[in-house]
């Protein structure tokens, strides 16, 4: 996998990222952290680590991938959480179906066989799977777990896309203007582990309501 980089958007982990990085270091690819300039704790936490860090210039979730993807210079990418809830060993997985296919974009997957989640509570669960059923009547999106952004894909394909949302509305924007854009996608089955320490950065009411506004948006941006 030495044509793939991993893109880390890292917020306030400190304690979760420098055990990430020790998991994933055996791996034969670029390993890459996105954060803010003023998050010195986690700065500090990882500076003498083998790792590449960029400074987004705004702030946000999607800002932080987005910035990340723009980096990046391999083939491919994956997006990867800082806080130790995605499986390292899930990659090559992923990475031979993405070629196997000659997909663009392959998107991990709680909910389908072989799939769980230790993270999930019963908000959690029933929000995404109303999103992922949205996303699949009014975008026929075939994947199963619209709000996971564990996702390999094109890094080339990606650029394509333009995508823009800063937010945690990111998680949306990306599979549905790469279905928009006719590209192929599918999922990939997936276990979320528990993060390792530190707190959520997602509020499941403030920011769900703001990814069914931006999905409504979307939806209308179709017509336009």
């Amino acid at each position: 996998m030495k044509n793939l980089t991993l893109v880390i958007p890292a917020k306030n982990e400190k304690e979760s990222l420098p055990h990430v990085i020790n998991e994933i270091k055996h791996l034969k690819c670029k390993k890459m952290i996105i954060l803010t300039s003023d998050d010195l704790d986690t700065i500090n936490a990882i500076k003498n680590l083998d790792v590449q860090i960029i400074y987004q210039d705004n702030r946000g979730y999607g800002d932080a991938i987005i910035s990340g993807i723009k980096s990046v210079d391999t083939e491919y990418f994956c997006i990867f959480n800082a806080d130790g809830s995605f499986d390292p060993s899930e990659l090559s997985k992923m990475f031979l179906l993405l070629e196997k296919l000659n997909l663009d974009f392959v998107f991990a997957s709680r909910y389908q066989k072989n799939s769980g989640s230790e993270d999930d509570t019963i908000v959690t669960l029933i929000g995404n799977k109303i999103f992922t059923l949205l996303g699949k009547i009014f975008f026929r999106l075939p994947i199963t777990d619209i709000l996971y952004t564990y996702v390999m894909g094109s890094t080339n394909k990606a650029m394509k896309l333009k995508l823009e949302l800063k937010d945690f509305g990111f998680c949306v924007e990306l599979p549905i203007k790469a279905k928009r854009m006719g590209m192929k996608i599918q999922s990939s089955n997936s276990f979320e582990r528990k993060r390792i320490a530190g707190l959520k950065k997602v509020n499941a009411f403030k920011d769900g309501l703001l990814i069914l506004i931006h999905m409504i948006k979307l939806f209308f941006w179709k017509k336009k």
